[in-house]
């Protein structure tokens, strides 16, 4: 090809680009946080995005100790967690952003003791819990279970879920050096659906394949969870930097309506209002 036609060519082609300039890019908003929510977040998002035609919803897990890390850095719009902020990271969030943040309870939850379907143990005190978790109780025989050691599994510390059951069952106390640690609720519920001497936890609308113990005679029902009769009862939130603006804002009143709210109780979880 001679000079003069690649010339030609070239300008050719930049005068097509030039007569179909890209389409406009959407709104992005940025989701990160809890595990425990991320069913709920997904189911969240497609309808708003449904709704919003020109927002996309990005929503990520990775535990609620990494969605506050990624708020702090200005990396998301809203961090979801399973429970409230420690002073450490609103003082992080308040040097790094000039801000204490936002806090907005959207649903309640009940942290579930999941055990197999073939262990016939159905109740279990806060003290038997405890001591179970902590490595005092370790045959399923020493709460009138079956002769079969007690394999524990919990979740991961940068897990909202790790640190609640650990302040309000533990008492502050260590998990046992013998628990298996799982990113997931999901992975503790299908780890616990093929052992049977296991034993979990996790949030309510995980419930595949696994039994959800009654807690000090209590079960975690909706009306249980809603009147905080059920033991080890939480909210579960939604934090921003700062007041929420634009989509952000919008998507939070969403969530906060009737709409959002029946999307809460169909992903499994509890309606903030009746």
């Amino acid at each position: 090809m001679t000079v003069h036609k690649l010339g030609l060519l070239v300008l050719s082609l930049l005068m097509l680009d030039c007569s179909n300039p890209p389409s406009s890019t959407k709104t992005i908003l940025r989701i990160k946080g809890s595990d425990t929510m991320l069913p709920l977040t997904k189911l969240w998002a497609e309808e708003f995005m449904r709704q919003h035609p020109g927002v996309s919803v990005y929503t990520e897990g990775g535990g609620t100790e990494n969605g506050f890390r990624a708020l702090i850095q200005g990396k998301i719009d809203i961090s979801t967690a399973s429970r409230p902020m420690r002073p450490e990271e609103a003082r992080g969030l308040a040097e790094r952003q000039s801000s204490l943040g936002y806090s907005f309870l959207v649903a309640k939850d009940a942290l579930s003791i999941f055990v197999h379907p073939e262990n016939p143990i159905r109740e279990l005190s806060l003290a038997q819990l405890r001591d179970i978790f902590a490595g005092r109780i370790v045959n399923w025989k020493e709460v009138r279970g079956r002769d079969q050691p007690i394999m524990v599994f919990i979740r991961p510390p940068n897990s909202g879920t790790y640190l609640y059951f650990q302040e309000h069952v533990l008492e502050g106390q260590a998990y046992t050096s013998s628990a298996q640690t799982l990113p997931t609720n999901q992975a503790v519920v299908n780890a616990i659906a093929v052992h049977s001497n296991a034993i979990g936890y996790g949030g309510f609308a995980f419930e595949q394949s696994v039994v959800h113990c009654q807690v000090e005679g209590v079960r975690p029902s909706e009306e249980n969870v809603r009147r905080d009769v059920y033991p080890i009862t939480r909210y579960l939130h939604l934090y921003t930097r700062d007041t929420p603006r634009g989509y952000s804002k919008q998507f939070i009143d969403w969530v906060l309506s009737p709409a959002g709210q029946q999307v809460v109780r169909k992903a499994g979880y509890f309606p903030i209002f009746p």
